[in-house]
């Protein structure tokens, strides 16, 4: 795996993102290996619960798009990507060309894979804790939200800031975890919730100090494999069927095809040109100046 690690430690398994020098950055790689992880560990009778962590400064800064923004795609395409499938970054920048048609099937293909690899946490027999320290934004939220219980240091920052241009939540998890009047709050702006906030708005199960993130994470977790995993098997289940009863699937297929529209709008259009021309980092910092942030 080249995205991230996986490893068992008695009746946890460890999912780490590690991709630190690019802030675990989703490439079109993560959610293929995400999917595999997830299966190991729900194959392993050992494994009771999923561990789902970062490595660096932070959690997930969303999908590595400096390459795609900036009209360069290596390194964010799939190794094993067929050529002229909806995989292959040329076709990509083909289908992002304003003087084209825009064909929004192709932006589905390759998205709703995604989405399913993140689901994959989701869809999970076992129950999987994420850990978040530092940031969680844009496309991190994915798994954060599709996993089952999200412990958040109080000091880190979690949110959808392509809310404001270029992107649509894929997973649209955000009304079903903290209500459609809160998820409204944050997509109608893009600001970000601090930890502490996270957890009072039902987001997070805990939000503790930075210093006792770990802590408090792993007695969770000790917790939690403290179950037979049949049982755990049969709460999930139970639970996610009131998710999955209130059309999830049907809002997720929305969510992605609007994510590709989003990416193809005047504004869209307007904002990767501005990437191309500046860089991503000079574009995302115009975009976010009038809201401080």
């Amino acid at each position: 795996m080249s995205t991230l690690t996986y490893e068992v430690d008695g009746r946890i398994a460890r999912i780490t993102l590690d991709r630190p020098e690019r802030g675990n950055g989703i490439t079109l790689e993560m959610p293929r290996e995400l999917t595999a992880a997830v299966e190991r560990a729900d194959l392993d009778p050992a494994v009771h619960v999923i561990a789902l962590a970062g490595n660096g400064k932070g959690f997930c800064g969303g999908y590595d798009l400096v390459a795609s923004a900036e009209q360069h795609m290596e390194g964010v395409s799939d190794a094993d990507a067929q050529e002229g499938s909806p995989l292959d970054p040329l076709v990509q920048l083909r289908n992002h060309d304003p003087s084209a048609t825009w064909d929004p099937t192709v932006d589905y293909a390759m998205m709703s894979r995604n989405v399913r690899g993140f689901m994959s946490l989701f869809h999970a027999n076992k129950p999987v804790v994420c850990k978040v320290h530092g940031f969680c934004v844009a496309g991190g939220t994915d798994m954060a939200l599709c996993s089952d219980l999200l412990v958040i240091a109080e000091d880190a920052r979690i949110g959808y800031p392509p809310a404001r241009v270029w992107g649509v939540p894929t997973t649209a998890l955000w009304a079903y975890r903290i209500g459609p009047e809160r998820a409204k709050r944050l997509l109608f702006t893009g600001d970000l919730l601090t930890g502490r906030e996270a957890h009072e708005w039902g987001l997070a199960i805990e939000a503790p100090p930075a210093t006792e993130l770990d802590a408090r994470f792993e007695a969770l977790l000790e917790r939690i494999a403290l179950m037979p995993v049949n049982q755990l098997v049969m709460m999930k289940l139970l639970v996610n069927q009131a998710l999955y009863a209130q059309g999830l699937h049907a809002t997720q297929v929305m969510g992605t095809v609007f994510d590709g529209v989003a990416r193809h709008t005047r504004e869209g259009y307007a904002f990767q040109q501005r990437a191309a021309e500046a860089g991503w980092r000079e574009a995302v910092r115009e975009r976010d100046e009038p809201f401080d942030g």
